[in-house]
């Protein structure tokens, strides 16, 4: 009995020792695992232990095996993503949805390959994103974004979910009942904005279901980022408290801080003036709280006056209320750090002067404020302000409003205005960044600015878009690498704007646009994409997921600006009053937007489906999915306010709502126009506005399925496409 207990006991260590081994891979061994599970036996990764004062990584192929060494786990995942773009010729996409792609024997290096970061901070995503692309993740979204986050070398993450479940017991202390609480948070699509104190209520009240999940995921999120060494960026109060504050702080100084984005006074957010000692009191509040259910890497991000106006001009009043924000955290945390977008010293700078800004920023001690300069691809704010006066900032390219699936960019540019911020934007520009609003939109601007990073001096743009063209498709390919040549130099070549859009996804008009968003104009010539289409769809090589995607991407922005040529060519019929050819040009242009909606749903990316699919499962009942459904797809269509100034600033090309709503209003535009020439009346565009902002809301709160996998080939559609329209593109 005895002997038998014995080997029970050691079977039992045996096998506990296993699962402990087998379970105690590091975290960079796991991210091999999910991103290049194939090769992952055959990487070994080792932690440098000299003593560096930059990251670093080195790539050496020994003995049948990759070795990555680096200074940290996130320096050896920028080192093995180097290896899987230049020598697997492996694209890996934000999406966890995208397939990785690589070959099936694992490439050995010849040499030794070593790379230094240039700068230690790596800065990435917006508030914004967290409306137009990721409220509706679960963890595995996240999981797959961290992975690429690493893997591109950013270590400054923003990381502002689940905060809504700090105020809440914020709040709920301060006397708030719960259904106060959640009706002064807006719908969660729109919460980027509540955050910013834009507004207040829009598509309220809050589930508290919603906050229970977010909180479990935000823990998640900040947990698997300090795994991976970035150092998330969390939130701090910035003065946005709900107006019922006013009755239980009758003395405090609380006031509404006006109009945004065109919506009523029942939307205003209000601010509790810095100065007022409540400040102090609820930040103290907050950031002890956040810290208890997040932990805290000391960096706080906090924006008390986007897009809106502070309580006073004077630089005074400026610099003592930006003192108070930092004492306040610095009371709670003494080693905080404060970061601050400075999109509003671009968007107001009629208002945020030098004196202005200078005193405001001067208020901080040094180095104890970090400003990301957010567009620096259209206005770098460190030029106008003498580097900022000497506080720490980041360079950041946006690229992106609203997650418009535009083609837009401007490579070369870039590229100039990075290197002359290396050289001439002083000691204090301490890193790079992206603040793009939207995912999913222009992939290669953003790796080719996490790359600058890592580089060791000017890039020469033309070879290095040859060797995207070579991992976009696998391979090397002329077809390929000649198109991707013209797509910087011609198409590649403005910044983005607010905004834009193809004319598909505009409310229908007979000239120009009937809003000023979206923004359908391009500068290139539309035959020039047409042959960067010809010579995509020409290789002769094995195509991939990247470069179906490419393939995809070009045909819907190509079909959509000719779509722009048919439209003047309807309204010229339309002068004449020519129901025959106006008739033609009709049948023209909805078969087009067919075939674009035909075209999108080849790509896992571009489906309505999914986004309404991916909100509902997170209800928990039909009430709750149905308030997602509709949340989701208020931003993407109407926005919200009661001017309807930002109606489809979210403007998508995705299948689904290309087939079903911008295409069901351009039928209901041809509807009254034929009857306007059958009636010999003047088309009325404010009657038509009238009804198409009715058919809007309608579809919103319409329950309809739209296909949430792909459908079709991507390469056969767009070879149809190609053969269909390569006469009639002008």
């Amino acid at each position: 009995m005895i002997r038998f207990t014995y080997t029970k006991i050691c079977l039992v260590f045996i096998i506990l020792c296993t699962t402990f081994l087998t379970s105690s891979a590091s975290p960079i061994e796991d991210l091999a695992k999910r991103i290049a599970k194939p090769y992952s036996k055959n990487i070994k990764f080792e932690q440098s232990q000299v003593s560096n004062a930059k990251d670093f990584f080195e790539l050496e192929s020994k003995d049948g095996k990759l070795i990555i060494k680096g200074n940290s786990y996130n320096s050896m995942a920028y080192g093995l993503n180097h290896y899987l773009k230049y020598y697997c010729n492996t694209s890996v996409s934000w999406y966890k949805d995208d397939v990785i792609d690589l070959p099936k024997q694992m490439p050995v290096l010849s040499l030794k390959i070593n790379q230094e970061a240039r700068v230690k901070n790596r800065f990435f995503l917006n508030y914004c994103t967290f409306g137009y692309t990721m409220p509706w993740w679960d963890w595995q979204d996240w999981e797959h974004l961290i992975d690429w986050m690493a893997l591109n070398g950013i270590n400054m993450p923003l990381s502002i979910t689940g905060q809504e479940a700090i105020w809440y017991k914020v709040w709920s202390k301060m006397g708030l009942s719960d259904q106060e609480i959640r009706s002064y948070f807006t719908g969660p699509a729109f919460l980027p904005w509540h955050r910013m104190s834009n507004i207040d209520h829009w598509d309220g009240p809050l589930p508290k279901s919603w906050l229970d999940n977010q909180l479990e995921l935000q823990k998640k999120i900040v947990k698997r980022e300090r795994e991976l060494n970035m150092k998330p960026i969390l939130p701090a109060f910035a003065g946005h408290v709900p107006e019922i504050l006013k009755s239980k702080y009758p003395n405090a100084k609380i006031n509404d801080l006006g109009t945004w984005g065109g919506f009523s006074k029942e939307y205003y957010s209000n601010f509790l003036d810095p100065l007022d000692p409540l400040f102090k009191q609820i930040q103290t509040a907050f950031l002890e709280e956040q810290t208890k259910e997040f932990g805290t890497d000391h960096i706080y991000g906090a924006d008390p006056f986007n897009e809106v106006t502070p309580p006073s001009w004077d630089p005074k009043y400026l610099a003592s209320a930006s003192d108070v924000i930092y004492s306040s955290m610095k009371a709670v945390d003494p080693a905080a750090e404060w970061l601050q977008m400075t999109w509003v010293f671009y968007y107001m700078r009629k208002e945020w002067t030098n004196e202005r800004i200078k005193a405001y920023l001067k208020a901080v001690p040094q180095g104890k404020m970090t400003l990301l300069d957010y567009y620096g691809e259209k206005t770098e704010v460190w030029k106008l302000t003498e580097s900022y006066f000497n506080q720490p900032y980041i360079w950041c390219y946006l690229g992106n409003f609203g997650g418009n699936s535009m083609m837009v960019g401007n490579l070369q540019t870039v590229e100039e205005r990075m290197e002359n911020a290396f050289m001439n934007g002083g000691a204090n520009l301490t890193g790079i960044g992206s603040t793009l609003e939207g995912f999913d939109v222009n992939p290669m601007m953003y790796d080719y600015v996490f790359e600058k990073a890592w580089s060791n001096g000017k890039t020469d743009v033309a070879q290095w878009t040859d060797k995207w063209a070579d991992r976009r498709l696998g391979t090397t390919d002329n077809s390929n690498m000649n198109a991707w040549k013209s797509l910087v130099n011609d198409v590649y070549n403005k910044p983005t704007q607010l905004g834009q859009g193809i004319l598909i996804n505009a409310k229908p008009s007979l000239k120009g646009t009937a809003h000023w968003t979206p923004n359908p104009n391009y500068s290139y010539s539309n035959k020039t994409l047409l042959q960067i289409w010809e010579q995509l769809l020409d290789s002769k090589s094995k195509r991939n997921q990247s470069s179906n995607y490419d393939a995809v991407n070009v045909g819907w922005q190509l079909l959509g600006n000719h779509f722009k040529s048919l439209r003047d060519d309807f309204n010229a019929t339309y002068e004449k009053r020519d129901t025959v050819n106006m008739k033609i040009k009709q049948d023209q242009m909805l078969t087009v937007i067919d075939d674009v909606d035909r075209l999108l749903a080849t790509q896992p990316s571009m489906l309505l489906g999914k986004w309404i699919e991916n909100a509902r499962k997170l209800g928990k009942n039909e009430a709750e999915r149905a308030y997602y459904e509709k949340d989701a797809k208020l931003l993407i269509t109407v926005w919200g306010g009661n001017q309807r100034s930002l109606n489809d600033y979210a403007n998508r090309s995705w299948a689904g709502l290309t087939g079903d709503f911008y295409k069901k209003r351009w039928q209901m535009f041809f509807d009254e126009i034929f009857l306007s020439v059958r009636n010999g009346s003047k088309f009325d565009d404010k009657q038509f506005k009238k009804k198409t902002h009715q058919f809007e809301d309608k579809w919103v709160l319409e329950r309809k399925k739209f296909p949430t996998k792909t459908e079709g080939n991507s390469f056969e559609v767009c070879m149809e496409l190609l053969n269909k329209y390569a006469s009639a593109i002008k």
